[in-house]
């Protein structure tokens, strides 16, 4: 098992506001109730979505998006973003590993509100093909 070189790796904060018309096309989407608010799994498109274009993106990085996997998936709620609040999510680069010909990159985001507080963490592996 070898480390590669981006681990560790924080990019630069992103800051994205809760638009509620966003919201309310996502929620129809899925089968919720607009009323509701926020969908939990909304934190796709604010945490993740905004971050991971930039580990994407990094040349540094090197991703082959073509042979790329999203294996898996997860998120811890402090709490759930109001609409039209603006939240800050970073990426960071948790493990970049390879292995029996396959890499492996987990890359976690953190989300905070506009008073600093916490708003989710996303956790997220990637496995890229050689």
């Amino acid at each position: 098992m070898a480390v590669l070189g981006i681990e560790g790796k924080t990019y630069p904060a992103v800051t994205e506001r809760i638009e509620p018309e966003r919201v309310t096309a996502f929620a129809r989407a899925i089968g919720a109730d607009p009323a509701d608010g926020v969908p939990p799994t909304f934190a796709a498109v604010y945490s993740l979505g905004a971050t991971a274009p930039q580990l994407f993106g990094d040349p540094e990085a090197a991703i082959d998006f073509a042979k790329l996997l999203h294996a898996d998936q997860g998120f811890e709620w402090e709490r759930h973003p109001r609409l039209g609040e603006v939240v800050t999510s970073q990426g960071r680069v948790v493990s970049d590993i390879s292995r029996r010909g396959m890499r492996f990159v987990t890359f976690e985001t953190h989300t905070t509100g506009e008073d600093g507080s916490a708003v989710c963490r996303s956790r997220t592996l990637f496995v890229i093909r050689s």
